[in-house]
């Protein structure tokens, strides 16, 4: 198993670099305020902003979005580790009335053609209503202790955050954001020299050790027409990249010569973030996790035909297993998420759960279940619900408890519902963070069997409210 990588950057030249070096990184962003970071840093150390050198800023802005995540990481094991209750687990393909039925080997096949995909019923959860399916009961703390994930881990995951700036007659340009900017700074680089300079910031999440460093490189542009500047600006291209440029895009034509470290003009220095892990104790190879040649990695569409937006990124333990009871599931590594609910302060009933209206280009797409999705190399099932959940719809770690779980175990996949109440005097405000989601809200929990449900959760829906009610009751009387 190789040691994962989190990236706090999305990138995507960044990713790219990474995954053509034989490493798919886990893609978190760190939502870093990039000026007041600078402004605390250069107060902390008495200066102003306009004080730091380049090097000194690309360095802060690196080490404050590896940090940011790194927090939000030790959030998400906190969290995990200190759950409690219990954890069902249910085993649906031993029942005995579908005992022997169940073998992906006799899914039926056209003319010994292989499995169509295109087709959206394959990728629906098989509905188990009525399966007496035999269960396991056991501590959800003894799972914690014997669990790979996060807080077991010897090494990794490793964080790494990036910055880039580029230096241009002793000015420091970030992204120029608008036109009129990126226009202004073209006109004035025509034909002229600058350096590109990029801070790295590498967390070992197991031990907490940090290493930092910088890449530079000087760049030498050719000239640009007026009608260069304005068709390149029409790609969009030079409006969100340090300098206004890329190497390996529309602009790498304008660019004469490099003198330096070509991968930092990307963003991201490979020698220089070897050097840096190595240091860390890890080996550069350990790292790898793709194979040399292999394509691009699948989407996530799951039957309904319609695209996953072109930003969705693919994350270790992305794609589709071939399961045993006849269909096919989202996750390399099982899949998981997290059933929130509030309870009313004074009676301490139910009344709520945080529910998630799923993308159309998703598997059962316009559906509505709980945020979640594949769990990533390195956690646990639990941790993996906890980030996704984050990730996805804003249920932030810090501010609900575990108090139990429920995983369907096929053999080949699974799928972890993970219990959680919101803490006492906290308040969760969840919304929709990324393109996974419709919409995220709380709903009434006597209003849920009235939503369009994905089919698993329309089937496990009536005994997970009851296990709600009673895991409410338990800790009124507690």
């Amino acid at each position: 198993m190789s040691i994962p990588m989190i990236l706090a950057s999305k990138s995507q030249p960044r990713r790219d670099v990474l995954y053509a070096a034989g490493i798919c990184p886990t893609i978190r962003v760190s939502h870093v305020d990039e000026p007041a970071a600078l402004e605390k840093a250069a107060a902390g150390r008495g200066v102003t902003v306009d004080q730091l050198n380049v090097e000194q800023r690309v360095m802060i802005l690196a080490e404050a979005k590896a940090q940011a995540v790194h927090q939000a990481y030790r959030d998400v094991a906190d969290a995990a580790a200190s759950a409690t209750g219990e954890r069902v687990i249910a085993y649906p393909l031993q029942a005995a009335e579908l005992r022997g039925e169940m073998n992906v080997a006799d899914i039926p096949r056209q003319s010994g053609a292989p499995l169509d995909y295109s087709k959206a019923p394959i990728a629906m959860t098989r509905d188990f209503s009525g399966v007496d399916m035999p269960t396991v009961t056991e501590p959800i703390s003894n799972v914690i202790a014997m669990q790979p994930g996060l807080t077991r881990a010897s090494s990794g995951p490793l964080i790494v955050g990036c910055d880039s700036m580029f230096l241009f007659d002793g000015e420091c340009y970030g992204k120029p954001h608008s036109v009129e900017v990126a226009r202004e700074r073209l006109h004035r680089m025509s034909g002229a020299t600058g350096e590109l300079w990029t801070g790295h910031c590498v967390i070992d999440f197991a031990s907490g050790r940090v290493e930092r460093g910088a890449s530079h490189a000087v760049v030498r542009f050719g000239e640009f027409s007026d009608r260069d500047i304005e068709r390149y600006i029409a790609t969009g291209e030079p409006l969100e990249v340090a300098g206004s440029f890329t190497l390996e895009g529309f602009g790498g034509a304008f660019i004469d010569g490099i003198d330096g470290d070509p991968h930092g003009i990307i963003g991201i220095s490979l020698p220089l973030l070897r050097r840096l892990v190595v240091k860390l104790g890890v080996d550069w190879t350990d790292l790898w996790n793709v194979a040399r040649g292999e394509s691009a990695p699948e989407d996530k569409t799951g039957g309904s035909g319609v695209v996953p937006p072109k930003e969705n990124v693919h994350q270790p333990g992305d794609g589709w297993i071939d399961c045993a009871c006849r269909r096919k599931h989202w996750g390399l590594n099982g899949a998981s998420g997290v059933l929130l609910a509030r309870r009313d302060p004074k009676s301490g009933e139910v009344t709520s759960v945080v529910m998630q209206h799923r993308a159309a280009w998703s598997a059962e797409g316009g559906t509505w279940g709980i945020p979640g999705g594949a769990t990533a190399d390195g956690e646990s099932p639990i941790e993996g619900a906890l980030r996704e959940s984050y990730e996805e719809a804003n249920i932030t770690p810090e501010d609900i408890e575990v108090v139990g779980s429920y995983r369907e175990d096929h053999g080949p996949w699974a799928y972890t519902t993970v219990f959680a109440f919101e803490k006492p005097g906290h308040r969760v405000v969840p919304r929709a963070n990324d393109d996974e989601s419709m919409e995220i809200e709380w709903v009434p929990i006597d209003e849920v069997p009235d939503r369009k449900l994905l089919t698993a959760m329309r089937t496990d829906w009536p005994r997970f409210a009851e296990r709600l009610h009673a895991l409410a009751a338990a800790a009124r009387c507690s």
